[in-house]
């Protein structure tokens, strides 16, 4: 064999014994990932802009995306108090000037948004490119992402009505955020030098127990207390929704959960009809505003089976085309599902939501 041969022979053994190498560490379990793979998770953007994709997009462009894809939860001015709590509020023209929120030190005031907290531009960049909607996470694309957030620091008064954010002029948008100046680590909480000068945290992380049995910590509310004051579930603090569990009701039964009823695996075993189509509610996040039985955000399902029983093909246009009124204010926004899973859905809910 020539030396070029013997060379690439080595190259090609080399090549193929990295994959083998890197699973050394936890052996026979998978395999490294790889700089494809690494650079499709990482992307974080920094408060120093690191990270941050090339693009630009208007306020004008962002609020007609606002409308058509965020209003449903936040609310058309982003000031909604029925799903989440307002993301936009309690800031001023002086708090821009100075870079702290002066309502922040009110106890008076009732609530925090998220505009008089945020210290970062990037922070609302990064969180809005990679968590919403809420239903479609890292569907927007830069562009987008670029014109809600130029939306949203408008409703503040950061930035005027004709203003185009983009990856050129976001380090100047992030000299205007109200409370950029806000963030401190004179608390300790982190290491940091403006306490007395130290970058020592106040506490230190250890193991607190040792050898300790298996327990089971859970909360009940007593049957005495359980209405004392009323069904906690339709009282709402001032800002901000409050599901609080449905005291009207006893412990256990349809309606006290919080959340969305949790499904796990088929309902009543492999054969049972309706399994597929409750799966198919958590795959489309349609649980994220729905129970299956007590309201959450929107009507459960039996009470949108008990309403429209028997219409199949009414619920499967409903579902496509969104809507509001009928059960209340808040939006549903037009879902862009595969038509035989909303002809599924739809058809279980038309039979009555059975579990």
């Amino acid at each position: 064999m020539s030396s070029s041969r013997k060379a690439l022979a080595t190259l090609l053994l080399a090549a193929f014994a990295l994959p083998a190498l890197a699973q050394d560490k936890f052996p026979g379990i998978g395999r490294a990932a790889t700089p494809k793979e690494v650079a499709a998770w990482d992307i974080d953007v920094r408060p120093d802009f690191k990270g941050l994709p090339p693009g630009s997009g208007s306020v004008a462009a962002g609020q007609d995306i606002w409308e058509s894809k965020c209003a449903s939860c936040h609310g058309f001015f982003a000031e909604s108090n029925s799903v989440f709590t307002p993301l936009v509020g309690g800031t001023t023209a002086e708090d821009v000037k100075t870079g702290r929120v002066a309502n922040l030190t009110r106890t008076d005031y009732p609530g925090r948004t998220s505009l008089m907290k945020v210290p970062t531009v990037s922070t609302l960049w990064d969180y809005i490119n990679r968590a919403m909607p809420w239903d479609r996470p890292k569907s927007l694309k830069p562009d987008e992402v670029y014109a809600v957030t130029a939306f949203l620091l408008n409703l503040a008064h950061v930035v005027p009505e004709n203003f185009t954010l983009s990856d050129k002029n976001i380090a100047e948008v992030q000299q205007k955020m109200p409370n950029r100046n806000g963030m401190t680590t004179a608390h300790a909480m982190w290491p940091g030098k403006e306490l007395n000068g130290t970058a020592k945290p106040d506490v230190v992380g250890t193991a607190c127990m040792t050898n300790c049995p298996e327990l089971k910590i859970s909360s009940r509310l007593p049957e005495h207390a359980r209405d004392a004051h009323g069904n906690l579930r339709e009282q709402n603090r001032t800002v901000g929704p409050q599901r609080g569990s449905d005291t009207s009701k006893a412990e256990g039964k349809l309606g006290d959960a919080a959340g969305p009823v949790k499904v796990v695996g088929p309902v009543g075993g492999a054969a049972s009809p309706n399994a597929a189509a409750i799966a198919l509610t958590q795959k489309h996040a349609c649980t994220a505003c729905h129970n299956i039985d007590g309201k959450l955000v929107g009507p459960s399902f039996v009470e949108i089976a008990k309403k429209y029983n028997g219409k199949t093909d009414y619920l499967a246009g409903k579902i496509k085309a969104g809507g509001s009124g009928v059960w209340g204010e808040i939006p549903m926004p037009p879902q862009t599902l595969p038509d035989e899973d909303t002809k599924a859905m739809a058809a279980w809910l038309a039979a009555g939501a059975s579990r």
